[in-house]
């Protein structure tokens, strides 16, 4: 069996997008996903939290359809989520834990007590954390 891979690529514009999105969005979480190829993201899709909630988030699921139309059309791929937690650090919630699923990349921006990023999969039950390598 091939161990999971440890790294996640993606372009510094991204993370920036990502912190500025989440800010302003707060109170509430904001989310999308993220477009590539395996463990490297190309560009990030905002999508509308249809809790409108600063405790969970659901991508809505046109905007969800939407992206993966557009991804495949550019030969791309749905590699993962991202959503912020406005009040705490970046880190899976017991609510990311149960909805998680294996093999796909969760990005989460932390906004308190400074906004940072992480990236985490679902590896035998439990998160794993990723580095992100910017480019």
């Amino acid at each position: 069996m091939e161990a999971a891979a440890t790294t996640l690529t993606l372009p510094a514009s991204c993370l920036d997008a990502l912190v500025a999105e989440a800010m302003a969005a707060a109170p509430r979480e904001a989310c999308g996903l993220l477009i590539g190829r395996g463990q490297e993201v190309r560009r990030i899709v905002p999508a509308r939290n249809v809790d409108a909630s600063p405790a969970r988030y659901t991508i809505d699921p046109a905007d969800h359809f939407s992206a993966l139309r557009e991804a495949r059309r550019e030969g791309l791929a749905v590699i993962g989520a991202y959503h912020s937690h406005p009040a705490g650090p970046p880190e899976p919630s017991p609510t990311d834990r149960a909805e998680a699923t294996p093999e796909f990349v969760y990005m989460i921006v932390g906004l308190a007590p400074a906004p940072a990023v992480a990236a985490w999969r679902l590896v035998d039950g439990n998160f794993a954390s990723l580095s992100l390598v910017r480019t």
